[in-house]
């Protein structure tokens, strides 16, 4: 079964805001797909409903043929779902080899931490002894990465990664999930879903782009199409 994960009909509520108002998405192994929108349109939601953060009010959502719509999140960390939060969320008190070690929960018991990590992030090895809370934002945001990577999961989900980082990071990032959606971890191309505010850095990576708009999709497509469709003029309204 391919690592697709599918969503459809999803609704959520944020105190008496109506934050997801029935979204649909599909999210393909080997491509990146991009959510979309302004501030406040509902792009956390969408990521934290996936994750089983906050439940769902309506809606559904598959990963490889099942229904994981009820799963809390450790299982579907362990059914191969990472997730990166906005804000990172590391834990500053412990190193970089504790916090990506928290990662191993969702992997099988006895797991070793994929050395592919330090490949894609070397800064990782070389500070692997330091407090996470002492890293720069870059570092931090690596950090958090491969936490996530280190469940070894067919499904990358990531909230603003490039929030508040130096633009050569941004770069090395980009990089990293490209290469991850091309063959993963282990050769098999990887799911990659991105929420970003940054446009140009969407635009370069997109396979597919999604737009939210008050809780809404408003437009969905190729990313080779984005400037074509107008989508930098959708996020300004």
């Amino acid at each position: 079964m391919a690592a697709e994960l599918r969503a459809q009909g999803l609704h959520q509520y944020y105190g008496g805001s109506h934050t997801l108002r029935g979204v649909d998405l599909t999210v393909a192994p080997g491509q990146i797909t991009v959510v979309l929108g302004r501030n406040g349109v509902g792009k956390t939601t969408l990521l934290k409903s996936l994750m089983g953060v906050v439940g769902l009010r309506e809606g559904r959502v598959d990963w490889q043929g099942q229904d994981i719509s009820r799963l809390p999140p450790h299982a579907r960390a362990r059914a191969g779902l990472g997730y990166v939060p906005q804000g990172r969320e590391i834990f500053g008190r412990l190193t970089v080899m504790e916090n990506l070690q928290m990662g191993l929960s969702a992997a099988p018991r006895g797991a070793p931490l994929p050395p592919q990590i330090f490949e894609l992030f070397p800064v990782l090895q070389q500070m692997r002894d330091r407090r996470g809370g002492d890293l720069s934002g870059g570092q931090q945001q690596q950090l958090a990465i491969g936490r996530a990577l280190a469940g070894r999961p067919s499904l990358l989900m990531l909230d603003e990664p490039t929030e508040g980082i130096q633009p050569s990071v941004i770069k090395d990032i980009g990089r990293v999930l490209r290469r991850l959606a091309q063959q993963g971890l282990d050769g098999q191309p990887m799911a990659v879903l991105l929420v970003e505010q940054y446009y140009d850095f969407a635009a370069e990576l997109a396979d597919r782009y999604v737009v939210l708009e008050r809780g809404r999709v408003i437009a969905q497509g190729l990313g080779a199409d984005m400037a074509r469709d107008g989508v930098k003029a959708m996020m300004a309204i």
